[in-house]
């Protein structure tokens, strides 16, 4: 059975459920589906899909790797190397800061506005976009 039949199911929810940059490959036996998600229940509900396909995790030919690392309304902590985190008004380097959230902060995404870009409030209620990738879901 060829892999992409295997887990068509698993495919056909990441497609409807709204994974953006999809990417399904196979090589050297092995299925890669990749992608991010505005949401970590819909990673959880992939992983449910996954489950019932392969319960034990026992055949080794999925690698299923979706980032949920900054979902909209959820909590993140910010992985900056050791630095702050440069909250600005606009999705965009070229756009004023308005407030920064200090390494190992725990801020909330209130939602991703591309795949760079999340809205984030701190606790303080400093709101303002954030890079993503110093966002690490909790």
């Amino acid at each position: 059975m060829a892999l992409q039949e295997k887990y068509a199911e698993l495919i056909q929810a990441a497609k409807t459920g709204g994974v953006s940059n999809l990417q399904v490959r196979e090589q050297e036996n092995v299925l890669y589906i990749d992608g991010s998600v505005a949401s970590g229940a819909l990673k959880d509900s992939l992983w449910d899909i996954y489950n019932k396909i392969d319960p034990d995790y026992r055949a080794g030919d999925l690698i299923l790797n979706i980032d949920a690392s900054a979902a909209a309304g959820t909590k993140a902590k910010v992985t900056t190397t050791s630095s702050n985190l440069n909250i600005r008004k606009g999705p965009g380097t070229d756009q004023p800061i308005v407030g920064k959230a200090a390494h190992n902060e725990v801020i909330t995404v209130v939602s991703r506005a591309n795949d760079q870009w999340s809205l984030v409030r701190t606790d303080q209620g400093e709101e303002g976009y954030a890079y993503s990738q110093y966002l690490t879901q909790i």
